[in-house]
């Protein structure tokens, strides 16, 4: 995706082209900056013009919103993806465990990113509106452009961008249902993990009991916030970590990673409006925690 268009109406006949973009087609000041130094950055009718320029109704704005290349060189990597939405903007994929986001110390380890520089046309670069950790699995969004990025970044943390989350604790929170609402920042002397700290950061997870067995309870996690490890640090500060989880609670033979999955996401598209509601299942070795 690199270009977007725009039709101006009455309402906008006489204002700068630069209002337009910014205001119509919610383009950041910084993009516009850029976008003031592209060859074909700003175009109006075909023909380039300075952002200062008046419009008539009528007039088809054009605006280069592609991706500049990133500094850093990442060669990509043939992978196979489980893309369940797709459009020019964004794409949804059901993440497995076990696959970095991005690259680790150890550079013969696939990630998301080097696989999906290989499915993405050339001159598209990546940015992931959510993150997902190695272990966790299910629905990550990922933008196709930083302007696309900038849209749902916006939306985040609202009613127009909401995840909801499967997981697997160590026995039966009670109250049954709840707030958690506890700061969250680094642990001494770690650059890793994380702990609940008066100095934090504000952090706030909603969870739901909806069934038990074995000893654990699958839950439902709505996370308010976004900080990182929110969901297995909170769980852990109740003292009903995730099954699994070896930084926050304890190692388990039944299952080799935390048992976190990103279960539904609903979005509301930035430029069409459309609602998109999107569910992966709970995996099995979660639901096998349970029997």
């Amino acid at each position: 995706m690199g270009f977007i268009e725009y039709t101006t109406t009455e309402q906008d006949a006489g204002k700068p082209v630069q209002s337009v973009l910014l205001n119509r087609m919610q383009i950041s000041k910084s993009l516009l900056s850029r976008l003031k130094r592209r060859p074909a950055g700003i175009l109006v009718n075909g023909r380039r013009v300075y952002a200062t320029c008046r419009l008539n109704a009528g007039d088809v704005v054009r605006a280069d919103v592609g991706d500049e290349a990133p500094p850093r060189a990442l060669a990509p990597r043939e992978m196979a993806l489980t893309v369940l939405y797709e459009d020019a903007f964004f794409l949804a994929l059901d993440k497995p465990a076990g696959v970095p986001v991005h690259p680790t110390k150890d550079p013969s380890e696939a990630n998301l990113e080097q696989g999906l520089l290989w499915y993405l046309p050339e001159g598209a670069y990546p940015h992931f509106v959510s993150r997902l950790d190695k272990g966790t699995t299910g629905l990550m969004l990922v933008a196709k452009s930083g302007y696309a990025h900038e849209l749902m970044k916006r939306r985040q943390h609202s009613d127009a961008y909401y995840r909801e989350y499967l997981a697997v604790a160590e026995g039966v929170p009670d109250p049954p249902c709840g707030t958690i609402d506890a700061p969250i920042g680094l642990a001494a002397g770690s650059r890793y993990a994380h702990c609940v700290r008066a100095d934090g950061a504000r952090s706030v997870t909603e969870y739901e009991t909806l069934c038990t067995g074995g000893g654990r309870s699958l839950l439902q996690v709505r996370p308010q916030t976004g900080r990182t490890h929110q969901i297995r640090v909170h769980l852990a500060y109740i003292g009903h970590p995730l099954a699994g989880d070896w930084l926050y609670g304890e190692q388990s033979e039944s299952i080799q990673r935390p048992a976190l999955h990103s279960h539904r996401l609903v979005f509301e598209h930035p430029l069409s409006g459309k609602r998109i509601e999107l569910l992966s299942p709970l995996p099995a070795d979660m639901a096998a925690l349970l029997q």
